[in-house]
């Protein structure tokens, strides 16, 4: 029986660029760092509350980037984050550099806001409980 999301894969443009954002500016921690196949590297980094892992996979030449195509209101990336306080969260991570297009705002489904990560990968982070 499958009993939740473990990993989720991100694709980054410079790997060594997107493990400092995600651990220095988001707090997350490296779970895996290793070397693979014909110069490959598995970056894994896990979220604070270590339930879910992010692996930072290095975009391969010729892969498509989709974040062009989509809406600027809309994000990029198919996860959202969560925090307890999305508008705390918010102050919090706009005064260590990260942008947000947007501020945090109330939707019909509990409290939203966006950011961009250092790859330029827009992500939609919600509030837990709502």
């Amino acid at each position: 029986m499958i009993r939740g999301v473990n990993r989720v894969v991100l694709t980054v443009d410079d790997q060594e660029r997107a493990r400092k954002f995600w651990t220095e500016k988001l707090g997350f921690s490296v779970a895996t760092d290793a070397a693979y196949g014909d110069d490959q590297r598995w970056l894994e980094v896990a979220s604070p509350d270590g339930q879910a892992s992010i692996v930072l996979s290095k975009r391969m030449p010729g892969q498509r980037d989709t974040r062009e195509e989509v809406p600027t209101e809309l994000p990029t990336a198919s996860f959202f984050l969560y925090a307890d306080d999305v508008e705390r969260t918010y102050r919090e991570l706009a005064d260590v550099g990260v942008t947000f297009p947007a501020p945090p705002s109330k939707q019909p489904w509990g409290w939203w806001s966006m950011f961009e990560d250092s790859e330029g990968t827009r992500i939609a982070l919600g509030q837990r409980g709502e």
